[in-house]
């Protein structure tokens, strides 16, 4: 069973320590709201649907190449949005300024995916 509260609390951790992540947001592969914000403005169940949408078109799209996907990047005008998996049952969606390289983005979303999979 999730661990609800820690997985909020490693997502104000996150926030804390990334002033320029907007949003983070934790899916499961089904799609549903695990927990953490969306972008203001947005329909939630389509974002986080979408969300998990995307990073499984990926997994699917690549997986003949015998490599494993390490995020997903939706470069934005005025920001950007990463996508990695969080275990096997959930994934973590970070919406953040182009202040930050996607590549440090994508390795500190890393991070806190591999603490939220353990809450899972």
């Amino acid at each position: 069973m999730a661990q609800y509260l820690a997985i909020e609390e490693t997502l104000d951790e996150l926030h804390k320590a990334l002033p320029s992540v907007y949003e983070a947001t934790v899916v499961s592969r089904s799609g549903m709201h695990i927990a953490g914000d969306s972008p203001k403005g947005v329909h939630l169940e389509t974002f986080v649907a979408m969300s998990a949408i995307l990073l499984g078109a990926a997994e699917t799209a690549t997986s003949e190449l015998k490599d494993k996907l390490q995020y997903v990047s939706v470069e934005l005008t005025r920001s950007r949005l990463v996508l990695t998996s969080a275990g096997n049952r959930a994934l973590l969606v970070l919406t953040a300024s182009d202040e930050m390289s996607t590549e440090e983005l994508a390795e500190n979303a890393h991070k806190y995916a591999d603490i939220i999979a353990g809450h899972i």
